[in-house]
C-alpha cells in the first residue's frame, strides 16, 4: 500500500511517500480503507520530536513509521472479536498512539471510532476528531457574555474553538499572526491580536477563559490576563511550561483563578458530541487546503511553517 513514511525526527523533509505492507488486523481490530485524513498540531510535534512527550512513541526515531492520527474511511475487514462494526461501515476517529493514518489502510482498535454521519463527507469527517475533541473539552462551561481568548486560533484546531465559543455566547478574542487577522474575523472572532505586535498576557484582568494552543508563557504571566474566577487552559506548548503548570497551579488557584493543563482524552463520546454540534450547524472545522496522499509532504511543510488557516486535509481516493 502507499503511505507517508517518517523514519526520523526533523523538518518536513524527513517525510516521504512510499510502499509498505498492508496491515493485518488483530482479532480485536478493524482494517480501515482510509478515504481522508487530516493534520493536527500533534502531527507537527511528532514530526519534530518536540516537546519531549512527542517522543513517547520512540526516543530516537518513531516506532511507527506512518504519521497521522485523524482518519475517515470504510471498514475493509474486522477481527473475529469485533462486534461494533462490520465490513462496509463508514467510520471516522482518532487513532490510538496518534500515528498510522496517512496510508491507504490502517488497522486499529474500534473503541475510538464512530460511525460517520451520512451528511458528512469523508473529508469533513476527517477534519473533526482531534481538533473537535479539544474544542469540546476547552469550551465546556462557557456562559453567554464570557470573554474568551484563544491563542493559536489560526491553526489546525482554532476554528472549532472559536466557533463553539461563539455559539455558547462568548465574546472571542483570537490571537495569531497579523496576516491571519481577516481569516480570524471571518471565523467569527470579535477581536484579534497579532502576537508579533502585542502580548495578549499584558491585557490585565480581561478574560474569563484563555484557551492556549501554543503555551510558552509562565503561569504567573498568563494569570494576570484573567478576571477574578477566570480560567487558563493550556492545551499545547513548551515542556518547561507544562512542568511549571504542575508545580505552581495551586498558588494561583488560591487567588480565585485557575491555571492548568487541559487533559483531552481520546474519547468516542466526546467525538460524537462535537460531531453532533457540527451536523447541527453550531460549529464547523475550517479547511485550509486539500492534498493528495502523494502530495502529503507539501502539506507537512505548510503545517510546520504555520502558514495554514485551519485544517490541512489529505484525500486518499
Amino acid at each position: 500500500m502507499r503511505a507517508v513514511i517518517q523514519d526520523r525526527y526533523g523538518s518536513a523533509e524527513v517525510v516521504r511517500v512510499g510502499d509498505l505492507p498492508e496491515p493485518v488486523p488483530a482479532d480485536d481490530e478493524v482494517l480501515i480503507r482510509v478515504r481522508a485524513a487530516s493534520l493536527n498540531g500533534s502531527d507537527r510535534e511528532n514530526l519534530a520530536g518536540s516537546p519531549f512527550y512527542a517522543r513517547l512513541g520512540g526516543l530516537r526515531r518513531p516506532r511507527h513509521p506512518v504519521p497521522g492520527s485523524d482518519v475517515a474511511g470504510v471498514v475493509a475487514a474486522a477481527g473475529s472479536a469485533v462486534t461494533a462494526f462490520a465490513v462496509g461501515d463508514e467510520v471516522f476517529g482518532e487513532l490510538a498512539g496518534y500515528r498510522g493514518g496517512l496510508a491507504e489502510y490502517v488497522a486499529t482498535s474500534p473503541r475510538l471510532l464512530a460511525r460517520k454521519p451520512s451528511g458528512l463527507s469523508f473529508l469533513d469527517a476527517a477534519a473533526i476528531p482531534q481538533a473537535g475533541c479539544i474544542a469540546y473539552r476547552s469550551t465546556r462551561g462557557i456562559e453567554p457574555g464570557d470573554r474568551v481568548l484563544v491563542n493559536g486560533a489560526g491553526g489546525a484546531g482554532g476554528a472549532l474553538i472559536v466557533r463553539l465559543a461563539k455559539h455558547l455566547g462568548a465574546a472571542v478574542t483570537a490571537v495569531d499572526r497579523g496576516d491571519k487577522a481577516e481569516y480570524l474575523l471571518q471565523l467569527g472572532a470579535d477581536d484579534t491580536i497579532a502576537f508579533e505586535h502585542e502580548d495578549w498576557a499584558d491585557r490585565r484582568d480581561r478574560y474569563d477563559r484563555v484557551i492556549d494552543l501554543v503555551g510558552h508563557r509562565s503561569p504567573f504571566q498568563v494569570h494576570q490576563a484573567l478576571r477574578p474566577g477566570g480560567q487558563y487552559l493550556m492545551v499545547g506548548g513548551h515542556a518547561r511550561v507544562l512542568l511549571a503548570m504542575f508545580t505552581t497551579g495551586w498558588s494561583i488557584r488560591k487567588q480565585g483563578k485557575r491555571v492548568k493543563v487541559l487533559a483531552v482524552p481520546q474519547s468516542r463520546a466526546d467525538l460524537e458530541a462535537v460531531t453532533a454540534a457540527v451536523v447541527n450547524g453550531d460549529a464547523t472545522a475550517a479547511v485550509d487546503r486539500t492534498y493528495s496522499l502523494e502530495e502529503a509532504p507539501a502539506g507537512f511543510a505548510r503545517l510546520a511553517a504555520g502558514d495554514n488557516l485551519g485544517k490541512i486535509l489529505i484525500e486518499i481516493p
